[in-house]
């Protein structure tokens, strides 16, 4: 079920969220926690009902790990961890990259077994490392509850099911039993109603309005100027923003319904000047957990600067490799691992960079990077890449034809010069203004540390959600259900 879905805004979320405090406010909170369990679970086989069986396994895996570590001596719980990691890692190694590892033995030993075309199942990748960090924190005692129904509730929660934010078991649940979340909070539903109209906002009119260049570029042409290849680049750069942070906002809304805090996923990203800022600010529940499970147990920094460099550099290879299984997402993270290590190379320099300088080169390289991860052929990586570099031409607005004729004997055209991607001039002015909104205005972290929402929020918030309503007819799903 989708967020941006007339069933979810209009029948599901109110129903759900009045049949629960209303089961809370008999006194029966077990039950209302149990009632939300199978409203979860049923938001999430509204998608495809055969995966159900999937996630509940995993669940009733997974706690009973978690249990058996709360218990037993050091080395059983050692071999129990490793034993429950491999497992869930198996499970979405099966669902997730089978055919891509099919594929590349094909090719390399030439030979022809058959893919097995699975489906992947919905948030199998978020679901999935959310259970890791659990079986993780329960070898370390730091989860205190071993209830199925809370650990139930604490996978299922359908505001952060399908996409995240990835949260800790000790974040979230203590929320559940707190007296004053037994209540209707009129406070936290004005907060939610206004957030969650900024997601939505952010998908159905921002998004998807910048997918249409994207998409016409990287899947529909077949070659791109110098301009296009700017176009269709940034399109998707900040196609992508809008998209997944508007999910995240939607998310956090939902969950201020039910008196719920899910941690802040994004802090104005595109404001980064440099790499490490980028990922202190991008998809920040996945930087949290690359770097606890993965990053600090290879040994962080603590073994010298070259294991430092490799640590780096494995764990942002694992992180493209966890986005998709394509070599696309290979060198994306390849990309990110190597300018981590770069950018920790240069800070030991001690040589500062101007600020805008700073900001701009690390912002052009986001962009560069993106096209990889968003290209499905690296036949569409390179088209887009050359019409950056102006290796297909350079094409110019008519207008400036006079002025510049003499450019004429260099190849430059006049005219025509966004007809790839079917742009007109509102494609330039969306872009000018999604660099405004990414630069300039505050986001939704902002927003949560308000006690109380002024009227003017109240009319602004009112004003995205009509001006989103009227484009839920159209189909849209989000990008960060592919992963």
């Amino acid at each position: 079920m989708l967020f941006n879905s007339y069933i979810f805004i209009f029948s599901f979320l109110p129903l759900t969220f009045l049949l629960y405090f209303y089961i809370r406010s008999r006194g029966f909170i077990e039950s209302s926690k149990g009632f939300l369990v199978l409203a979860s679970l049923f938001f999430y086989a509204w998608w495809n009902v055969i995966y159900l069986p999937l996630i509940l396994f995993s669940m009733f895996f997974n706690y009973g790990v978690g249990t058996l570590l709360s218990k037993g001596h050091t080395f059983r719980k050692k071999s129990l961890l490793a034993f429950g990691i491999v497992s869930n890692l198996v499970l979405l190694g099966y669902y997730k990259y089978s055919d891509f590892f099919i594929e590349n033995i094909n090719a390399i030993l030439k030979t022809d077994i058959g893919l097995l075309h699975l489906a992947l199942p919905l948030a199998i990748s978020f679901f999935t490392f959310q259970q890791i960090a659990y079986l993780v924190d329960s070898y370390k005692k730091e989860t205190k509850e071993y209830d199925f129904l809370n650990y139930a509730l604490f996978v299922t929660f359908f505001p952060q099911l399908i996409a995240g934010p990835i949260v800790h078991h000790k974040e979230m649940m203590p929320q559940f039993t707190q007296k004053e979340n037994n209540t209707i909070n009129y406070n936290n539903i004005a907060l939610g109603l206004f957030i969650f109209s900024m997601g939505l906002f952010k998908k159905v009119v921002i998004a998807d309005s910048f997918a249409i260049e994207a998409t016409q570029g990287f899947d529909n042409a077949e070659v791109l100027n110098l301009i296009e290849g700017w176009i269709t680049s940034l399109s998707y750069t900040f196609q992508l923003y809008f998209d997944f942070s508007g999910y995240t906002d939607m998310a956090i809304g939902v969950a201020l319904f039910f008196n719920i805090r899910l941690p802040i996923n994004f802090d104005s990203p595109y404001k980064a000047v440099s790499i490490q800022d980028f990922w202190r600010r991008w998809h920040i529940t996945l930087s949290r957990f690359l770097k606890d499970y993965i990053y600090i147990p290879l040994g962080g920094n603590r073994k010298g600067e070259v294991r430092t460099y490799a640590n780096l550099f494995t764990t942002f290879l694992l992180g493209g490799i966890w986005h998709g299984a394509g070599w696309t997402f290979i060198f994306w993270g390849f990309l990110h691992g190597a300018a981590l290590v770069i950018h920790r190379a240069w800070s030991k320099l001690q040589i500062k960079i101007p600020l805008l300088l700073a900001w701009f080169l690390t912002f052009n390289f986001i962009n560069i990077a993106w096209v990889f991860f968003r290209a499905k052929e690296w036949d569409d990586a390179i088209k887009v890449l050359k019409g950056m570099f102006g290796m297909s031409g350079i094409a110019l607005p008519n207008v400036l034809a006079e002025k510049l004729a003499f450019l004429k004997d260099f190849h430059i055209e006049f005219g025509m010069f966004m007809a790839h991607v079917k742009g007109t001039n509102m494609t330039l002015l969306g872009l000018v203004l999604g660099f405004i909104v990414v630069l300039a205005l505050k986001n939704s972290a902002y927003y949560l540390h308000q006690e109380r929402l002024s009227r003017i929020y109240a009319v602004v918030g009112a004003m995205m959600f009509v001006a989103a309503f009227f484009s839920l007819n159209k189909v849209s799903e989000f990008l960060y259900f592919n992963f």
